[in-house]
């Protein structure tokens, strides 16, 4: 595809765990991807990331220098806990994501001590492999208010005139029972009717931006939402993105992960 060359805000679907980045088939395709992507868009001077993996009551920003990465997954291989992405922190940084967060209200809190988790370094080995791009993560909110991460997001709109990267780091598709068991050459009628909704919710030019974002909003009314998403932790990762802009997408990627369509969205 063409991909946009100075997205404000990405949402990308990372896959399951370390597989990415152990060789595991399912995920070529997605391997493929994030490294054309990064060598297609402009090289970012610093990545702001929300993962999935990361919840707390209020909005929290790593704010260590040389953050460690946490092992927060189990049952894989040992090479999988030796993994390490060392790309520098950014408490400069930190503090100006938490005085525009203030500026709209928005509870703020710095943690001097938490490292990266595998929703930043998994998806960032893939993509800037040398991690000599500074990174600083965001946390989701405990409430999963789809509503107060679109505000998350607003707050954030700045950073893109200082080429500062937004990047949700989530997954399209997140029921895990269903990315175990199922046959990965089968079609998943539940998982088409989902990425098709989500697809046309983001990228739309018919959609007005109040409608576009009550739909994100109502996301639970969604085809198949619930059977797609049991969890929202890994799709709001995508409310914030599209929070930076409140726009319909600039460019979207299908492709497929674990025998699932996923997708990628840039704003």
């Amino acid at each position: 595809m063409n991909y946009p060359r100075n997205p404000a805000s990405m949402f990308i679907s990372h896959g399951g765990g370390p597989l990415p980045v152990l060789g595991d088939p399912g995920h070529d395709d997605m391997v493929t991807h994030l490294g054309e992507l990064a060598t297609a868009i402009e090289k970012p001077s610093a990545i702001v990331v929300i993962s999935a993996h990361w919840e707390e009551d209020d909005a929290t920003i790593t704010a260590h220098a040389r953050p460690s990465v946490i092992y927060d997954y189990y049952g894989f291989p040992p090479e999988s806990y030796t993994l390490d992405y060392p790309a520098p922190g950014n408490p400069e940084l930190a503090a100006r994501l938490a005085a525009l967060l203030q500026q709209q209200d928005i509870e703020v809190q710095l943690d001097h001590e938490r490292g990266f988790d595998h929703g930043l370094y998994i998806p960032m080995l893939l993509m800037y492999p040398d991690a000599d791009i500074p990174c600083v993560q965001l946390s989701l909110l405990s409430s999963l208010d789809p509503e107060k991460h679109i505000a998350i997001g607003a707050a954030l709109s700045e950073l893109a005139k200082d080429n500062i990267l937004v990047l949700g780091s989530g997954f399209s598709f997140h029921n895990l029972r269903a990315l175990m068991r199922g046959d990965p050459s089968a079609l998943d009628p539940e998982n088409e009717a989902f990425e098709a909704w989500l697809t046309e919710t983001c990228t739309s030019p018919e959609l007005n931006e109040a409608a576009r974002m009550q739909r994100l909003v109502a996301w639970k009314q969604a085809p198949a939402a619930r059977y797609c998403h049991p969890r929202e932790e890994h799709l709001l990762p995508l409310h914030v993105c599209y929070g930076v802009t409140k726009g319909a997408c600039i460019g979207h990627a299908s492709l497929t992960i674990m025998g699932k369509r996923s997708s990628t969205f840039f704003w």
